[in-house]
């Protein structure tokens, strides 16, 4: 990937002179590569490279935002943010306080995607679908594959200069059989943060999800009502970045009336086993780095302690609304928009109880695993398990359909009984908010126990 030249003294003589409350530039490279099937066929196949940036300014509590794919007279398009800003500026409004950083962040990747060949990659994904299309009563399949390199610089007005280099992995594998009218699904969503040596190793991991979607045909439906659910760290993970990572994006809640009676700080959520993270500060995880969108330092955020509502997700102009912290939280999926306040790695923290501890006094259960789909709006949620198990006199029976959970989110937190020592990061996640998909994200848990869970079934 070409440098840009002389990238920081442009920048510089480009915000000479300029006036505004703050201005910040900037510049983006990205490559990327991508491979997909729909059943049997090739269907998309191909590299791309990029060059652009942004310019993003306020005056008075107005923003104005500039993006562009060629480099030349960055001075004028920081003039026009300017003028854009000053048109929507009506209040006082300041950012939080950041000290100024200068600093140049390189990837270190063990085995790079950018060194590995299509030709290669194709063959590798030939192999998989030979796998699945392997597997009796299969109707169809889509799989994916993508990477990316980024390479952002990142300069305002107060002084910081960051140049960032991230990578990308990703892989998704959705599954369909069919018997007799009948049709179930199994699903694979995997990811790393560039390290592409588990995409060689993925041959039973495929087969299983083939011959899962297959085993979905003979199994029984659940009865529908009220149940001790436990979730898998999939499920949970998801759970937990949906129903509540969210809710807990500051910009959501300054600009909600409601919601800011009910995110108060130093409210009770739950137990005081219950303790919820989100952070890029954890490292080696898909949505870690060391800077935010704005230059701001990555964090590890307690977002409930003890079962206390103790933080949220900041921007800088959020914390600055909201008399808070910034936490490194202002992120942007690429140069055509500006940071919006976006998880990294939200998480479920370990418990102490094993799994067979969790799961040793319930009657009748289910055990749910995976996800496939759900929705929130606002506190309600409803979530599609990938499959189920009835839990029967402390024990996991067979193999049940997939499952429907649904319930308040508060309500459920406060149900979240026991939480395992099993903490695993899911990271094959892809986060959507403000026409800005899919951001590169983590979420997991341990496994968790929830008393009182309304389940949908037969």
């Amino acid at each position: 990937m070409s440098a840009i030249e002389n990238t920081r003294d442009k920048i510089s003589e480009a915000l000479k002179g300029q006036k505004a409350d703050y201005i910040e530039v900037r510049l983006e490279e990205r490559e990327s590569s991508r491979i997909q099937y729909r059943g049997r066929e090739l269907e998309d196949i191909g590299r791309s490279t990029s060059l652009g940036g942004n310019v993003r300014a306020m005056v008075h509590g107005g923003w104005g935002f500039v993006s562009f794919n060629d480099t030349k007279g960055l001075k004028r398009k920081v003039a026009t943010a300017i003028k854009q800003a000053r048109l929507a500026g009506k209040e006082d409004r300041k950012l939080a306080q950041v000290a100024p950083i200068v600093d140049i962040v390189a990837t270190d990747i063990r085995n790079d995607p950018g060194k590995i060949s299509l030709a290669d990659k194709k063959k590798l994904l030939d192999e998989y679908n030979d796998i699945i299309w392997s597997t009796p009563k299969i109707q169809t399949s889509v799989m994916g594959y993508g990477d990316g390199r980024q390479k952002v610089t990142f300069a305002n007005s107060e002084g910081s200069y960051i140049e960032q280099e991230r990578v990308d992995i990703t892989f998704r594998l959705m599954v369909v059989a069919r018997e007799d009218g009948d049709v179930q699904q199994s699903s694979l969503s995997l990811g790393s943060k560039g390290d592409f040596s588990f995409m060689k190793k993925l041959h039973q991991q495929v087969k299983d999800t083939s011959g899962r979607a297959v085993e979905l045909l003979a199994a029984p439906p659940v009865k529908g009502g009220e149940y001790t659910i436990v979730l898998d760290p999939v499920l949970a993970g998801v759970f937990v970045h949906e129903a509540f990572g969210h809710l807990s994006e500051s910009d959501f809640v300054y600009e909600n009336e409601r919601m800011k009676d009910i995110m108060v700080l130093g409210r009770k959520f739950g137990g005081e086993h219950l303790n919820i993270i989100d952070g890029a500060a954890v490292p080696g995880l898909r949505g870690s780095y060391k800077y935010d969108d704005e230059g701001v330092p990555a964090t590890k955020t307690y977002l409930i302690k003890n079962g206390v509502l103790v933080g949220r997700l900041h921007s800088r102009e959020t914390a600055g609304v909201m008399h808070e912290k910034p936490t490194g939280n202002a992120r942007a999926i690429d140069y055509h928009h500006p940071p919006i306040v976006r998880m990294t790695n939200t998480y479920i923290e370990s418990g102490k109880i094993t799994f067979d501890e969790m799961i040793a006094d319930i009657k009748e259960g289910v055990y749910a695993r995976n996800w496939y789909g759900g929705m929130t709006s606002m506190e309600m949620f409803t979530f599609s398990a990938g499959e189920s198990f009835m839990i029967r006199n402390g024990k996991v029976e067979g193999l049940m359909r997939p499952v429907v959970l649904t319930g308040n989110v508060f309500t459920t937190l406060h149900n979240i009984d026991a939480i395992c020592n099993d903490l695993d990061m899911n990271e094959g996640g892809g986060c959507g908010k403000g026409g800005q998909s899919p951001l590169p994200v983590s979420n997991g848990s341990p496994h968790i126990r929830i008393q009182k869970c309304l389940v949908g079934g037969k």
